[in-house]
C-alpha cells in the first residue's frame, strides 16, 4: 500500500471519529438542556397553580381585586409553564420523515402559543382592574391577604432565577419567557403586596385596582417581548449579526494558508438550536478527499466556537478567476 495514502486514511479516520465525538458532546448538551427544561417547567406548573388558588380564595374571602388579578396571574402562569413543558417534551423527539430537522421549533411555538395567552390574560385583568377603579370596594383581612402575597413573590421570584440560569445556559427560547414570566409574576406579587398596603393603612382604596392595571401592563410588556423574538425564530429571521462575523473571522483565521474565500453564510435558528449552511471558494485542483477534509475541518472549528451551532454544511465552490492570487 502506498504510504501517502495509508497517512491520509488514517487521518481522515482520526478527524471522522473526532468529529463523531464533537457531535456527541454538543447533541448531549441539547438533550441535557431540554430535559433540564422539562423538569424546572413542571416544578413550575406545581408550584403556580398551588400559589393561584390559595391567591383566588384570599381575594374572595378579603375582597381585593389586586390578589384576585394576581391569583388568575397565576392559574394563567400555570398554563403558560404547561405549554412551555409540553412544547420541550415535543422538541425532544428526534428527526423522523416528516421532520427532517427535528421538533426544536416547536419550543418556538410554544413560546408564540404562551405570549398570545399572556395577551389574552392581561386584557381579563386590565377590564376587571378598570372597572374596580370606578366602583371602589373595602379590603377585608388586610395582613392575611398581604401574608399571602408576600410569600407568594418569594417562591416566585425564587423560581425564575432557576428557570432564568438554565434558559440563558442552554439558550431556551420558550423556557427565557416563562422565566421572563415568573418575574413578572413575583414582581406583579409585590406589587399586589404595595397595593394592598396602601389602600388599608394609607386609606387610598383605588390603589387596589391601580395594582390590578400595573400588573396587566407587565404581563403586555413581557408578552410583547416573547411574541417578537418567537415570531421572528419561526420566520427564519437571523438577529445576531455578531455570530455571522465569528464565524467569518474564524474561518479565514484558521485556514488562511489554504486560501479560503467566504462566499456566503447562512443561518437559521431554530429554537435553542443554529443550523449554519456555508459557501466556501477554495482551489480547484484540489483532490475530493482534501475537499472533503478540509470540510469537516471548518466544521469543527465553527462548532468548537459556537456549540450551540447543531448542524454545519460546508459547501465548496471552485475558487474564481478574480479571487485567485
Amino acid at each position: 500500500m502506498d504510504e501517502s495514502f495509508a497517512v491520509d486514511a488514517n487521518h481522515n479516520s482520526s478527524l471522522t471519529a473526532f468529529e463523531t465525538k464533537n457531535r456527541s458532546a454538543s447533541f448531549s448538551s441539547i438533550n441535557e438542556g431540554i430535559k433540564a427544561g422539562q423538569k424546572i417547567a413542571k416544578i413550575s406548573v406545581i408550584a403556580l397553580i398551588s400559589i393561584g388558588i390559595v391567591e383566588l380564595i384570599i381575594g374572595h374571602i378579603s375582597g381585593s381585586v389586586v390578589a384576585t388579578a394576581d391569583g388568575i396571574d397565576s392559574l394563567s402562569d400555570t398554563m403558560i409553564s404547561f405549554i412551555v413543558y409540553m412544547g420541550l417534551r415535543i422538541a425532544d423527539r428526534p428527526p423522523d420523515r416528516n421532520f427532517h430537522f427535528g421538533y426544536y421549533k416547536v419550543e418556538s411555538f410554544a413560546a408564540l402559543i404562551a405570549a398570545i395567552a399572556m395577551v389574552i390574560i392581561g386584557s381579563i385583568i386590565l377590564y376587571h382592574s378598570y372597572n374596580s377603579l370606578l366602583h371602589k370596594s373595602e379590603i377585608h383581612q388586610p395582613i392575611l391577604t398581604m401574608g399571602v402575597l408576600g410569600v407568594a413573590s418569594i417562591i416566585s421570584i425564587y423560581r425564575s432565577a432557576r428557570m432564568r440560569d438554565i434558559a440563558n445556559k442552554y439558550n431556551i427560547l420558550s423556557l427565557k419567557a416563562d422565566a421572563k414570566n415568573s418575574i413578572k409574576d413575583g414582581s406583579a406579587s409585590v406589587i399586589a403586596f404595595v397595593s394592598v398596603l396602601i389602600a388599608t393603612h394609607l386609606g387610598v382604596s383605588q390603589m387596589d385596582a391601580i395594582g390590578g392595571i400595573i400588573i396587566a401592563g407587565y404581563i403586555f410588556s413581557v408578552s410583547y417581548t416573547t411574541l417578537k423574538q418567537s415570531s421572528l425564530i419561526l420566520v427564519d429571521s437571523w438577529q445576531k449579526p455578531k455570530v455571522t462575523n465569528v464565524i467569518k473571522e474564524a474561518i479565514e483565521e484558521k485556514f488562511r494558508e489554504d486560501q479560503i474565500k467566504i462566499r456566503s453564510i447562512l443561518l437559521r435558528p431554530a429554537g435553542m438550536v443554529i443550523f449554519a449552511v456555508i459557501h466556501v471558494e477554495i482551489e480547484g485542483n484540489k483532490r475530493l478527499a482534501d475537499v472533503e477534509l478540509l470540510s469537516l475541518q471548518i466544521e469543527m472549528e465553527i462548532r468548537s466556537r459556537i456549540p450551540s451551532i447543531k448542524r454545519v454544511s460546508v459547501i465548496p465552490h471552485a475558487l474564481t478567476g478574480r479571487n485567485q492570487k
